[in-house]
């Protein structure tokens, strides 16, 4: 795979993804607020958390952005662009929502309150934020660093993996947001 082909398609996967996300806020607020029958999260509380886990998914991969450019083990860039595959199979089940259990830290637990307008706007600066560190590794440098990633037993993920990682996470919660659709208009 060409790396302009990879990064076309994280583009436009992060754009798809932001934009599946972003229109949950446009839903009733009654729908919003609906608790479902498993005491789960409310669709608001889903979009939270979203926000919250992208701030520190991005976190780490400003950081890996930043080693990957600097490339402190001197890997020659253009060795590893011809010898990468992208692991799309391998993260695929970041997206699916009950693929495996997963245990997410406390932190990232949906616990304050945060208008939707704040929340909103929120993920289309991470969506701006992601999009621009793309920009930053538009060369392929995003091969040129790894960062542990423990979930599902992923292991080390480039900087570009690490950008997928975060736009499936999202896409595992929009088919949550589909769920509380579906049993609050069967509530109804």
């Amino acid at each position: 795979m060409e790396i302009r082909d990879l990064l076309t398609e994280l583009v436009s996967c992060l754009t798809d993804t932001f934009a599946l996300v972003d229109a949950w806020f446009d839903q009733p607020a009654d729908l919003r607020s609906y608790r479902p029958v498993d005491q789960g999260w409310t669709v608001d509380e889903v979009l939270l958390h979203i926000g919250l886990t992208n701030h520190f998914l991005l976190i780490l991969i400003e950081k890996g952005a930043i080693k990957a450019l600097n490339n402190p083990q001197g890997l020659d860039l253009n060795a590893e662009l011809t010898a990468y595959q992208f692991p799309r199979d391998k993260l695929a089940a970041i997206g699916v929502l009950h693929a495996f259990p997963w245990m997410r830290p406390e932190h990232m637990e949906p616990r304050q309150q945060l208008p939707g307008p704040a929340v909103r706007e929120q993920l289309r600066q991470q969506l701006a934020q992601a999009l621009a560190c793309l920009q930053r590794l538009s060369r392929g440098e995003g091969l040129l660093y790894y960062t542990t990633m423990s979930v599902n037993g992923l292991g080390k993920l480039n900087v570009y993996e690490y950008v997928y990682f975060l736009a499936q996470h999202a896409r595992r919660h929009f088919t949550q947001m589909a769920e509380n659709t579906r049993e609050f208009a069967e509530s109804s």
